[in-house]
């Protein structure tokens, strides 16, 4: 590292759990995110920050003056511009080490595995179970580990889905009956800077072998009560995506 990524990291340098190694490991990682809004915005500046080397950002989306509530990535000056354009101007101004590619193309079942392969972790900050969907199935026919958060009202959740282990339609199977998004049933804003955060976290762990990361296991948090809990999540033989069949 040069001498100015070391005053930049120092605070990971302390720490035993990650030192050079682990800062090396971020430097050299490749981490495609998927949604530039309320969840993926949070988890790109923090990951951005901690040095992660090539951010891959994908949305096709244009900055809403509804959106300044709680994507804090933004500012009123933005309004009507491209999200991933923006997002990345914010993140080199954050940290020049970083390479950002912006795609400002919504991600189908015929480009999915196309655009997201070569990357070493896949977030996902979207809000409609057909693409967490569609996510997953890419993830899976890639190899690589996904990371997911949702939101919503006052209840956020973020896991980790990889192989050998769950993925995340054996968790969710099908899409339910009545699927309702933050533009319908509301979010209160900092509760995804809470859940892009903890994203942001789980890919430093992965990176940098930190800890124990949330693999095979959800974290469930409740705003209103400031409660929260950690659930095991078990491989379904009758997946659509992963099953046996």
């Amino acid at each position: 590292m040069k001498a100015d990524q070391i005053e930049r990291y120092a605070r990971h340098l302390v720490l035993k759990e990650i030192g050079g190694s682990g800062q090396n490991a971020l430097l050299a990682a490749n981490v495609a995110i998927v949604g530039a809004g309320g969840l993926g915005g949070p988890a790109a500046l923090y990951l951005a920050a901690a040095g992660v080397g090539q951010i891959t950002l994908f949305d096709d989306d244009t900055v809403s003056l509804s959106n300044l509530q709680r994507q804090i990535q933004f500012e009123t000056d933005n309004l009507g511009q491209s999200k991933v354009g923006a997002l990345a101007t914010r993140l080199r101004a954050v940290n020049p080490d970083v390479t950002v590619t912006p795609t400002p193309s919504r991600l189908s079942r015929e480009n999915a595995a196309k655009l997201l392969q070569h990357h070493d972790l896949i977030l996902d900050g979207s809000d409609r179970f057909a693409t967490r969907f569609m996510i997953n199935d890419a993830a899976l026919a890639l190899g690589i580990p996904l990371i997911s958060g949702a939101v919503g009202r006052f209840d956020t959740q973020v896991g980790i889905f990889a192989q050998p282990g769950p993925c995340y339609r054996c968790f969710v199977p099908d899409l339910p009956p009545q699927e309702e998004t933050c533009a319908e049933v509301g979010v209160v804003g900092a509760l995804t800077g809470i859940t892009g955060s903890m994203m942001a976290m789980e890919t430093i762990k992965w990176i940098t072998g930190a800890g124990i990361p949330l693999h095979g296991r959800l974290w469930m948090y409740d705003g209103l009560s400031a409660e929260s809990r950690t659930v095991k999540l078990a491989r379904d033989p009758a997946c659509p995506a992963c099953g046996d069949r």
